[in-house]
């Protein structure tokens, strides 16, 4: 039995498995079982795509634990965009860069106290095709008037942090991974794993 994050990014799985590293099962990533597997993310909300990649992955690997992950961003001025779309913001097969820019175009000259942004995570997790839970995190900021940092991917070179003085993209991987949207959630299924399922397999 493995723990499957349904994802072919990276970068995301990166993240991922540094918060869940003590965790007694063995944790691993679309990308490396399937990298021809394709999902379209076409729900209307972050837990319609969530679960969409879980569900469809655990069809085809029904005796594993599948975690289904959808995230993005959502900033207060722009009625919440670019939301679900925060992956495809300039386009389909749009770069982290591209993405940036086009959302530092939409908010040029707006005031930094209108800048307040959220990134959003939520996560599914499912087994033999069965939802079994779900779990949430979320992660407030501003948005930067410009580009700043190299770590991260997606927003995280323009999501300022006040209490930090820096972007996400300044933080390193630790400190990321103790306060980011997508560690809160992880955390939460990281928990929920280990009382209800892990203790009893493994112990």
């Amino acid at each position: 039995m493995r723990l499957i994050i349904a994802t072919k990014n990276k970068n995301k799985f990166k993240e991922i498995k540094d918060i869940l590293k003590d965790l007694p099962i063995e944790v691993i990533y679309l990308g490396e079982i399937n990298k021809n597997f394709k999902i379209k993310e076409d729900g209307k909300s972050f837990f319609d795509n969530a679960l969409k990649k879980a569900m469809v992955v655990s069809k085809f690997y029904p005796e594993d634990f599948v975690v289904g992950e959808d995230s993005g961003i959502e900033v207060d001025y722009l009625n919440k965009r670019p939301g679900i779309f925060s992956a495809r913001y300039a386009g389909l097969n749009a770069t982290d860069i591209e993405n940036n820019l086009k959302l530092l175009n939409e908010i040029n000259g707006v005031a930094k106290s209108k800048r307040k942004a959220h990134y959003r995570c939520y996560l599914v997790l499912v087994k033999g095709g069965k939802l079994v839970n779900k779990f949430f995190g979320s992660w407030s900021g501003y948005i930067n008037d410009k580009l700043v940092g190299k770590n991260g991917f997606g927003y995280d070179p323009i999501f300022y942090l006040p209490l930090y003085k820096k972007t996400a993209a300044q933080l390193t991987l630790e400190e990321k991974n103790r306060i980011s949207h997508r560690a809160k959630a992880f955390r939460k299924l990281k928990g929920y794993l280990s009382n209800n399922f892990l203790k009893k397999t493994f112990s």
